[in-house]
């Protein structure tokens, strides 16, 4: 569990530094994905969680 608290942390940790260092890219990102049809939010959402569960696999040493 605290694993996960620790994940969290730091995906609080990384958008807070995006928005600390380019905020005007973060807005013209946010921008852009208003644009973009759900589909292929979920899309995108569906390939970042897939990379992300491969990714972690890796590193947690599978």
């Amino acid at each position: 569990m605290n694993d996960l608290w620790a994940a969290l942390c730091l995906v609080a940790v990384l958008e807070g530094l995006v928005l600390f260092v380019a905020p005007g890219g973060w807005k013209r990102a946010a921008e852009q994905l208003q644009a973009l049809p759900e589909r292929q939010l979920r899309t995108i959402g569906g390939i970042v969680l897939v990379i992300g569960l491969v990714a972690l696999y890796f590193v947690r040493g599978g």
